[in-house]
């Protein structure tokens, strides 16, 4: 076929799966916000059925032929090149699997998110546990079908942040705790700081009215963002120009739901601001989990945890909430959110200490794969490991291993880059902060102008360079874990007077 022949079928082969992941997309954000669970098993076969019809429309072997013609058309221009390029690796992991295998792991990651969901509700680790050695058997299973020289984990850590693996990440955890294990230590032993305020009760609906008033403040436009409810905070991109996020409100904890909300705008934002004209396609995605994450890691700390931040959003939170702060300034309420004290919840760790929370997942993620760890009493090598290294003793399952959502979807690989992505922002805050004021941005209300610089250097390329080529071109930089362990020690040793 012609080149002309070939991408009208590419462009026509693009809109179908689009009108899939879209449908799929909706159906799913239902199922974990608004849906009534006696309708999840009639709803998860289906779901399951169209990811089936989704992935014959993925490796038609039509399309497969076309992608390698276009794949190896040297006259195409760079968009379309890069583009065709990360459609025929999907397609290549993808089209080895059987289709009925596909349509059945599908389903059971359907089934054991309500199994997940059962279990942390009822705190019963017991509940989850066969979903999840069957989750891994399968993973195993289907990876296998890519006859890989790689290790297993290596696999799935490289889908998610391309050209990373086990040996990286090891030298990257370990440069962190080399240097992060010691000052924990010495913050413990320092004078701690009161956020004691911060537990009182805080009715929801309170708390609502204050989220209405921060959204706007992120510019999260309703035009194009939507926030919804649910057990684990999470974002979907549902379609251009439709993004929706979720958050979660803690009667006796009111900085949760705020920068839960942060950090979902992060990813929500980050979506939102690629160029337009890579609409509909494959480059308008992140271009990976840690750059993602960097987004959301940037917005949630870098810039939500800081005074300014809190100078143009405090006098609002006090207002609807006059009894909780009465005596509270908006310097107390900083330090209060900025506390480290080791804890049992990832998602509300502070930022000294949340890389160790997703170092133990991904220690054991890798004993999982190798070998070393079971699931069989997974939930007890879970607090084993806790107490080892955050010293605190898990009370139950529902704030240990059952608090995070992504194993029942098998997303084996993602939680090492929400530390790279922390680790990526850094760096990114350096360049920003050398290009602008951020801080009277901030302070002011002008928070689009953060967005706008993101945008600028990150957000509108999409995925149309890898996360390495867009460090350097944010940055001028490659990427260096130092920056970021550099920027947690000035942190915490100025916070703690150290």
């Amino acid at each position: 076929m012609t080149q002309s022949e070939n991408l009208k079928k590419f462009e026509a082969w693009i809109f179908k799966q689009s009108a899939y992941t879209m449908a799929l997309a909706i159906l799913n954000f239902d199922k974990t916000t608004i849906a009534p669970v006696a309708g999840n098993p009639y709803r998860d076969k289906r779901m399951a059925y169209l990811a089936g019809e989704h992935f014959s429309i993925m490796v038609d072997p039509e399309m497969v032929k076309v992608l390698k013609e276009l794949k190896e058309d040297e006259t195409l221009d760079g968009d379309t090149k890069r583009a065709v390029e990360l459609y025929y690796k999907g397609v290549m992991d993808t089209v080895c699997i059987p289709k009925e295998e596909y349509v059945q792991m599908r389903e059971l990651f359907n089934r054991a998110y309500d199994a997940w969901l059962e279990a942390k509700n009822k705190d019963e680790y017991s509940i989850f546990e066969p979903y999840l050695k069957e989750i891994i058997e399968t993973k195993r299973k289907v990876y296998g079908y890519r006859n890989s020289d790689l290790p297993l984990y290596d696999q799935m850590l490289d889908d998610y942040e391309p050209g990373m693996n086990q040996e990286k990440f090891d030298t990257f955890f370990s440069a962190i705790k080399e240097r992060l294990v010691p000052l924990i230590q010495k913050v413990q032993e320092a004078k701690q700081i009161d956020d004691s305020f911060l537990h009182q009760t805080y009715p929801i609906d309170k708390q609502k009215e204050f989220m209405d008033s921060l959204l706007k403040y992120l510019h999260f436009d309703e035009t194009w963002g939507y926030q919804n409810e649910t057990e684990h905070p999470f974002t979907t991109w549902v379609c251009e120009n439709d993004c929706r996020t979720t958050t979660k409100y803690i009667l006796n904890n009111v900085s949760s739901a705020i920068l839960s909300t942060v950090h979902e705008v992060g990813h929500a934002t980050y979506e939102h601001d690629i160029d337009d004209k890579y609409d509909g396609m494959i480059l308008s995605e992140g271009v990976s989990s840690g750059m993602h994450e960097s987004q959301s890691r940037l917005m949630e700390n870098y810039l939500g945890r800081t005074l300014p931040f809190w100078e143009a959003n405090f006098p609002k939170l006090q207002e609807v909430f006059p009894e909780q702060f009465k005596d509270v300034t908006a310097e107390d309420f900083v330090k209060a959110i900025n506390l480290s004290e080791p804890s049992f919840i990832r998602t509300e760790a502070d930022e000294l200490t949340y890389p160790l929370h997703v170092l133990i997942r991904y220690e054991i993620e890798k004993g999982l794969f190798n070998g070393t760890i079971s699931t069989e009493g997974l939930n007890e090598t879970w607090k084993k490991m806790y107490k080892e290294y955050l010293g605190v003793d898990v009370p139950n399952d529902r704030v240990g291993i059952l608090q995070d959502v992504h194993w029942s979807d098998g997303s084996f690989g993602y939680f090492p880059t929400y530390a790279l992505g922390s680790a990526f922002a850094a760096q990114f805050m350096i360049k920003m902060r050398e290009d602008m004021d951020v801080d009277e941005a901030l302070r002011s209300g002008h928070y689009e102008k953060c967005v706008a610089w993101l945008k600028e250097n990150i957000h509108k390329y999409g995925c149309r360079y890898s996360a390495d080529e867009i460090m350097m071109k944010a940055t001028g930089k490659p990427f260096d874990v130092n920056a970021y362990i550099d920027y947690l020690e000035d942190k915490y040793t100025k916070l703690y007077n150290l």
